[in-house]
């Protein structure tokens, strides 16, 4: 089995990387000239310091902020903990795009550099507590009372001991937290702020220029690989499950005088992250329906959008399975060069690959030119690393020596896989799935280029209402995204809410 699966493993990637390939040929065959001229210009030492500049940034607070929530929520005496385990989650509901134009609405003092990191952290800081939660949830409390009982204090076990056994979950959330931030879009456009991912989207869309948008985008890639090497140096690949232990739950940590404060902490979080966008979606509505642009059914179009959505999360979960297994099975350099390939589509602009769909559509696919097929394969493309993190999560959850022990009974490999190990991890799938679906109904600049001709999505909708300044008439889309988006998200928290 191994050969077949390996070579299903390598079409799968073959497929998920092919805009990658696009962009290689299409730098290619603009020769070096245009390559030189544009990485001579201050806008590329530009770019790459904007880039850099909010990844660090939105990085480090996402960290801290998922990291200390998961911690509070997870290990603490924290009151209301079960709400809190839910709501922190809740912000993924809303869109990036969604957020950013929030603000822009509120105040015109968000905008620019730090704009863009209020906004993107509060965001994205979910995608780090999580997994954090998760591992901690998972995690032996014998490794925390041995470390006290040899005398640590609790500042000390934390540091020592904690988060150490969090290293995989907190760079796992980290390593998309950078993802996202190199391929977001619409965010940065309404802040106003310059990344790659909004220069490429301008040389694509209005100066028409393919050579230089491709020598960007490989830039960026080049950038996304440098992401993921680091990510796996620094999480390391140490267990943090409760292995060979009786179950029992730790103790909560007191906090004693902390809990106000941290209580407090966690509602200011909160209002910032959702409260806001909320905020912002009831003054929409408020100001009423002012708009000059054609009406259109929210109903029909959220409908669309669901269809689509689900649609890409299936096929990505799916495909996801074949390349897990092959790297979770077999933990050489091959298979983990393989996993790790497949993340670097995160890492590429909707517009990059809506446009190597496209030329490819064109050349060697007219019959699924401009349908909703082209949509679906750009979903897929652009969330494949959602997938195959949801899918890995559930194999690291099947108990070591399952499947040997059934090979070793005599059941063939292919039964073994569809008896045992499937419905292992059905619902770990199943949030695969969920987070594919989420971020799928809310995508904006693949959704744009690749939609067929005359419909609209959720996103798509809104995006043409607020760019012309029709907040009021934004408003239904925005609230049936994040109405629509809560459903996966509830699903997340469904296993993950603390005991």
């Amino acid at each position: 089995m191994p050969a077949p699966l390996g070579l299903l493993a390598a079409l799968v990637l073959l497929a998920v990387g092919a805009p990658l390939i696009f962009v290689v040929v299409q730098a290619v065959d603009a020769g070096w000239a245009p390559a030189r001229a544009l990485l001579h210009r201050p806008l590329a030492m530009e770019l790459i310091w904007h880039t850099v500049a909010l990844t660090a940034a939105v990085t480090a607070t996402t960290a801290v902020l998922g990291f200390g929530a998961a911690y509070l929520v997870e290990c603490t005496d924290l009151p209301c903990r079960r709400v809190f385990a839910v709501a922190l989650v809740l912000p993924l509901a809303v869109p990036e795009f969604v957020q950013g134009v929030s603000w822009v609405s509120l105040t015109t003092s968000v905008r620019g550099y730090w704009g863009a990191v209020l906004v993107m952290t509060c965001s994205l800081y979910p995608l780090v507590y999580l997994p954090v939660a998760a591992s901690l949830r998972r995690a032996d409390p014998v490794l925390t009372e041995v470390a006290q009982s040899l005398g640590r204090g609790r500042w000390s076990a934390l540091w020592r001991v904690v988060i150490p056994m969090t290293r995989p979950a907190l760079g796992g959330g980290a390593l998309l937290v950078c993802l996202y931030l190199l391929g977001e879009y619409g965010a940065f456009a309404a802040l106003q702020y310059q990344t790659f991912a909004t220069a490429i989207y301008t040389e694509f869309k209005v100066a028409y220029d393919t050579a230089s948008a491709s020598v960007l985008t490989l830039l960026l890639c080049a950038m996304a690989i440098v992401v993921v090497a680091g990510e796996a140096r620094v999480s390391g690949r140490q267990p943090t499950t409760r292995a060979g232990t009786d179950g029992r739950v730790a103790r909560p940590v007191r906090l004693g005088w902390g809990r106000a404060p941290a209580f407090a902490s966690l509602v200011a979080l909160l209002a910032v992250a959702l409260g806001v966008p909320l905020a912002a979606l009831v003054y929409w509505f408020a100001r009423g329906n002012s708009s000059t642009l054609p009406q259109a059914s929210v109903w029909s179009e959220a409908q669309l959008t669901l269809t689509y959505a689900l649609t890409a999360g299936v096929i990505a979960t799916a495909i996801a399975v074949p390349l897990a297994l092959y790297s979770w099975r077999r933990r050489t350099r091959v298979a983990v060069a393989v996993e790790r390939g497949a993340y670097l589509t995160r890492a590429l602009p909707g517009i990059a690959v809506g446009l190597s769909i496209v030329y490819a559509a064109i050349h060697y696919a007219q019959p699924v030119y401009e349908t909703s097929a082209m949509l679906v394969v750009g979903y897929v493309v652009l969330f494949f690393p959602l997938a195959l993190t949801g899918v890995r999560a559930a194999l690291a959850m099947v108990p070591p020596g399952v499947e040997e022990v059934a090979r070793s009974l005599g059941v063939r490999p292919w039964r073994v896989l569809v008896r045992i190990t499937l419905p292992l991890i059905l619902p770990g799938l199943g949030v695969a799935a969920a987070l594919v679906t989420l971020s799928a109904s809310t995508e904006l600049t693949a959704t744009l280029l690749l939609r067929p001709i005359g419909t609209d999505t959720l996103a798509t909708q809104f995006w043409t209402y607020t760019t012309g300044l029709a907040y009021g008439a934004a408003a239904p889309y925005a609230a049936v995204m994040i109405g629509v988006s809560v459903i996966p998200v509830l699903l997340l928290t469904r296993r993950g809410v603390t005991r």
